[in-house]
Formats: C-alpha cells, structure tokens, sequence
C-alpha cells in the first residue's frame, strides 16, 4: 500500500533547503556583493520550474532575508509544527473522514509532544471547539508522551475559555488519577469567570468522588480567593460556614471575605463581617483594612470626591487604633484614587512621606504617579519619575505595555514632541515598539499635520517587519494649513467730485444734527 506524504515531510524540506542555502551563501559572502547576495521576489516567483516540490513559491507568501531569520531553528520547527497541528484541527470533517485521532496519527506519528508545543497549538485553534478532545485523546494514547497535571490543566483551560464545561468536564474524567492542583485551580478560575459561582462550590463539593482530587484548606482557600476576587462573596461566606466545622477558618480567609465583600462594593457588609470577626477572636490584618479603604475611596469618588481625604482619614485612624500597620499597598491605594480625582499633588506629598511610616514606593506607586504627572503637564516631573524609578531598581517594570501607556497619555494632551521623546527612550531601554505603538504616533502626527515624520515612522515600522497597512489618516482643522484668501481690492482714488458729494453729505449731516426741534404751544384757559 503507498504511503500518503504527510505535510510535515514538505515543511521538513523547506527548513532543510534553508539552511543549506543560508549556510553556502554565508561561507561565500566574502566574494559576492551585497547586491549579489539579495533575492529578489521576482526572482523567486517567476521560476522556471513552477511545478517544483522544493520550489518556495508553493510554501510561503513573504520571502524574508536570510540575515532576518530567528536564531533558534528549534522554536520555528516547533511553531511550524503547531501550525500544521492547527490546520489538521480547524479542517471540516466529512462523514467518510477518519476521526481526528486516527488523521493525526497518518500525518504526526513521527513528532515528539511537548507541553509548550501543545499550548502553542491550542492557542492557535481558538476555533476548532470539540475536535481539540480529538487531539487530546490523541495525546493521551501517545505512548512516548507523559500525560501531567500540567498539559490537562492546559486543555480545561482552552473549554473554559470557550465555556464549553462539559468538554472540560469530559478532560478530567478521561484524566483520572493524573489531575492535580493546577487542573483543580484552572477549572475553578474558569468556572468563575464565566459567572458559575454556584458550579464552583458544586465542584469544590464533589472533587474527590467525582475526579480524584484532594479536597484540603489549601483548595479551600483557592476557591474562596477566586470567588472574592469576582465579587461572589455571598456564596464564598456561605461555604466558609457551611465548611467550618471541617476546614476551620484562617485570618487569610477571613481577610479573604472582607475583601471580597469590598470588591462588590458592599461596605456595609464588610464593616459587618468584620464585626463578626472581631468578636471571634480573629484580627483583622492590614489586607482587610486595605480593601476597606480602598471601597471607601471607591464610593466617596462615585457620590462625592471630596468627601474623600476625610473618610480615608477615618480608616486610617481606626488602624492605628487597633495597631494594625500600614504597608505599601496602603499608600497605593491612596496615592491611585487621589490621581484619579485629579489631586496630583497631595498624591505626591503623601508619595514623600511613605518613609515616615518605614514604607519605600514599589512599582505600581511609580507607574502610577508618572501617569498622573504626565496627565497633570507636568512633563518635567514625569520624566524624573521615570529616572527616579529605574534608580530605585524597578527598571524591570517600565515594559513595552508601560511605555505605550505613557504615550496614549501624552498624546492625549496634546504633548507629541515629547511622545517622540518618550518612544526614543523606549526604544533605548531595549524594548521594540509594536503595531499599536506606531499607530497611534502615526496618527497623532498626521493630525498635527505632521506627515513627513509620520512617513519615517511607517518606513521604520516596515523595516522592524510590522505588518503595517497605508491609511487614511484626518488633518485636524486646527493644524491644517489654511488657504490663502483672495487680496482685498485696492482703494481707487476719489476723483473731484466724489470727493466734493461726500464732503457736501458730511456737512448737511453736521447741519441737521443741530437744528432745534419747534415746540407746542400750549393754550391758556379763559
């Protein structure tokens, strides 16, 4: 019987003929030209041989130069891999078709499974739906692959994305005896995102009968931080009474509760719950005092913002009155909601004085103050911000997503000069603008109607190997060149008599505007 060819041979090929190609053109570089060394598109897709198997023209859209080619072939093999594995996954199947199992078995028998090549594939079939518990009955009969926590965890993960349970339901039965914390905590994060706050407690309920899972006080603790952490505190306070007697409670989870009645912005219920807690003998640590605070500033910023300094005092007050100390997170959480009522500086003066309590700003208290600097004008500030941050050895944090931030802010207010200047510095920092970097500088430029730099950025967007596209960019009005008006017609010289007719209609107006107006007489009465 004839083999089929699978595609994996072709790509195979592909990557083979690259580098041989790669490799003799790098060991004769030093005789050939660079004009000589380049190839062209044309060249490549007007070759004689159109019907060649090895031909690149059949494989790929784009040629690339070599030079410009990832240094780690074991990544792109791998990619590629995953994208044939895709491919085979979003494939309609017809009612003759072999199952998936048995259609990657004809076409991948030959590759090695690995957790990362697993995960790059699901992520690239957001689409396939039921067929990936094809691909994951394949992966469990592979023999030379080891089935872990970690790869069933990966595919509860990609149904509970889609919200399709009963498939991630299916993955744990088939799993049995090799699930393990991480599929029980990817399970219930899901679960409670997707708003099945009731699903998650049923599922804490019956872990170890249904799927094998230890139920303990650190499960426990997982399901009610995530439940808090979405604003299902009603069902997590309720479990944690229900489940007492077995798993008594901690201060986490007490610290737990009140925050998670915090997030739903039930300060009532909080203050209650902590009452509660108070009078069982638990202390209330600074991480419940930090969500109370934090829904105080919430609610005073909705109803009235400047009530807001005044409640927060009242908080703070009552931790000093129980000892409790502040930390870090609790400056943050000042400093955050004054900079979102627009108080920049009482922000920064409360920045100033953290270390009077022994507390040194993190990362998130730079971010924050930079943006609301950078919000407020004060560019100068800004920017010594961004110096003082990286000296206090946070330079980590100013990431790509950091920066563009920094600039959406700028450009925003209008400041695209010193845009220009934050991009060049992100880009000295060692981290490469992406797509919608360049766009929203592109566009801001344009607006400013300045489109000489706005076609540099383009150009070097190209050259970074964006898939940028040519858009219609809009002038604004207020930057558009306005267009020259017509020259006022030039005053003719009055001749004599013109001159003469105005000056008698000047005169006759002085005359009139004096003459006195006749009065009445009045008649007497005889």
């Amino acid at each position: 019987m004839r083999r089929l060819t699978s595609p994996l041979t072709r790509l195979h090929l592909r990557t083979l003929l690259r580098r041989c190609i790669s490799s003799s053109a790098t060991n004769q570089s030093h005789h050939l030209p660079c004009s000589q060394f380049s190839l062209s598109k044309t060249h490549l897709f007007t070759s004689p041989l159109p019907h060649d198997p090895f031909s690149f023209s059949l494989y790929c859209t784009s040629f690339k130069p070599f030079s410009s080619q990832s240094e780690d072939p074991v990544k792109d093999q791998e990619e590629t891999i995953a994208q044939s594995l895709s491919s085979e996954l979003v494939k309609e199947l017809d009612a003759e078709s072999l199952s998936i199992p048995e259609r990657l078995d004809l076409s991948f028998s030959h590759i090695t499974l690995t957790p990362s090549l697993i995960l790059t594939t699901l992520n690239l079939s957001p689409d396939a739906g039921r067929t990936v518990l094809g691909f994951f009955k394949w992966v469990k009969s592979k023999e030379s692959f080891n089935l872990d926590d970690e790869v069933l965890a990966l595919f509860v993960d990609y149904f509970g994305r889609r919200k399709d349970f009963k498939a991630a339901n299916d993955v744990l039965t088939d799993g049995r005896g090799v699930t393990g914390f991480k599929t029980f905590e990817s399970m219930v994060d899901r679960l409670v995102r997707a708003g099945r706050a009731t699903q998650a407690v049923a599922f804490f309920e019956n872990m170890e009968k249904d799927y094998g899972l230890v139920r303990d006080l650190n499960s426990l603790k997982l399901v009610v931080s995530r439940l808090c952490e979405h604003g299902f505190a009603s069902y997590a306070e309720k479990m944690v009474k229900n489940l007492a007697n077995e798993f008594f409670p901690d201060e986490y989870v007490c610290d737990m509760l009140i925050r998670g009645w915090c997030v739903d912005g039930k300060l009532d219920e909080a203050q209650r719950l902590a009452g509660e807690m108070c009078r069982g003998g638990f202390e209330i640590g600074t991480a419940a005092y930090n969500a109370i605070l934090d829904c105080v500033c919430k609610l005073c910023r909705k109803k009235d913002p400047f009530r807001l300094q005044s409640e927060a005092e009242n908080v703070l007050v009552e931790m000093e009155e129980n000892g409790v100390p502040r930390d870090v997170e609790t400056f943050n959480v000042l400093i955050t909601n004054l900079c979102k009522i627009r108080k920049t500086e009482d922000a920064m003066n409360l920045f100033y004085r953290m270390g009077e309590w022994g507390c040194s700003p993190d990362e998130t208290t730079f971010l924050t103050l930079i943006k609301s600097l950078y919000q407020a004008a004060r560019i100068g500030e800004g920017d010594e911000m961004i110096d003082r941050m990286k000296s206090a050895g946070f330079g980590d944090a100013l990431d790509k997503k950091a920066y563009y931030e920094f600039l959406k802010i700028l450009c925003g207010i209008e400041r695209t000069d010193h845009a220009m200047t934050v991009f060049a510095k992100m880009k000295e920092d060692g981290h490469k603008p992406g797509l919608k970097t360049y766009d929203l500088l592109m566009g801001k430029l344009v607006a400013h109607n300045r489109v000489d730099k706005a076609n540099a950025l383009y150009k070097e967007a190209e050259n970074n190997g964006l898939p940028v596209e040519p858009k219609a960019y809009m002038v604004h009005p207020r930057y558009a060149k306005k267009k020259s008006t017509a020259m006022k017609k030039e005053k003719k010289r009055e001749t004599l008599p013109e001159k003469m007719a105005r000056k008698r209609t000047k005169l006759k107006k002085i005359r009139l505007s004096f003459v006195k107006k006749p009065r009445k007489m009045q008649r007497r009465a005889y």
